[in-house]
């Protein structure tokens, strides 16, 4: 399907290092776990949420903390995810945004988030949008931004190449002048998150840039650090809820806008202390 077909489906995703926003097809999915904070806002009617803990809800605005399990579906076929990560904000400020989104103004911020999206099909490209800038357009203001030791931050750069050879925390410890132990322990009091779910995370993450496209799928795998089919399977459905296979044949008609703005840095975040 060419570019322009493709723009004319109303589906689209634009990607930026640290936040992506999809209009589109949210299939059938089992139980899913991304590690990013998630807005899910229905197109039309509404949403249905129900957390690993058994917790139900129904609206049109849905938010899933970061790593908790869940399943989303919606009474409509298409529906919109804001998706955030947890890096680039502030430790708390998640918190105080969900307690936004599910109150009062729920409704105000729904269509805010819609409103964002049929700008968004009239803007058909990334622009290198920043983080505040899709910050404001979905929710009013700017997130307030995480202050990252630069010796993570540089590790977040490597891992987020995905080419070459694959990136360990041993060697992130060696490049930051640290022992593994003490760099796994400062990467994880920095992002709050282990090095290792971290990465298999942005791993499954970086799939999002190719899923319009028709590639082997087995050597998609390879090129962005799987070790082989069945890893890239599994985690996959596990971030996502869905086989590979499927999140490809459900985005032929997605229009992809990549960004590379957003950032301070290479790595898209804001260095603080050495």
């Amino acid at each position: 399907m060419n570019d322009s077909a493709r723009r004319e489906s109303g589906h689209l995703m634009l990607i930026t290092p640290e936040r992506v926003f999809y209009a589109g097809l949210l299939g059938r999915p089992r139980q899913r776990c991304p590690g990013a904070f998630h807005v899910y806002v229905s197109i039309e009617a509404g949403l249905w949420l129900t957390t690993a803990t058994g917790r139900e809800s129904y609206g049109e605005l849905a938010v899933v903390m970061p790593n908790v399990r869940h399943t989303i579906a919606s009474d409509h076929r298409s529906a919109v995810c804001l998706v955030i990560e947890p890096e680039s904000v502030r430790a708390g400020a998640f918190e105080q945004l969900a307690e936004r989104l599910a109150g009062a103004d729920r409704a105000f911020f729904a269509q805010r988030i819609r409103a964002a999206y049929a700008g968004l099909r009239q803007r058909q490209q990334g622009d290198d949008i920043s983080n505040a800038e899709f910050d404001t357009m979905c929710f009013g203001e700017a997130l307030p931004p995480r202050s990252l030791d630069p010796r993570v931050v540089k590790s977040i750069a490597q891992i987020g190449r995905f080419r070459g050879d694959p990136v360990t925390a041993a060697s992130c410890a060696a490049e930051a002048g640290l022992s593994s132990s003490r760099f796994l322990h400062l990467f994880k009091q920095e992002t709050g998150i282990s090095f290792r779910a971290f990465r298999a995370w942005k791993r499954a993450r970086h799939l999002l840039h190719f899923a319009n496209q028709n590639l082997n799928l087995a050597h998609l795998a390879q090129d962005i650090g799987y070790p082989d089919s069945t890893h890239f399977s599994h985690s996959i459905r596990r971030f996502y809820g869905l086989q590979p296979r499927a999140i490809f044949s459900g985005s032929r008609d997605l229009a992809i806008y990549r960004s590379e703005a957003g950032a301070l840095d290479s790595a898209g975040l804001r260095q603080g202390r050495a």
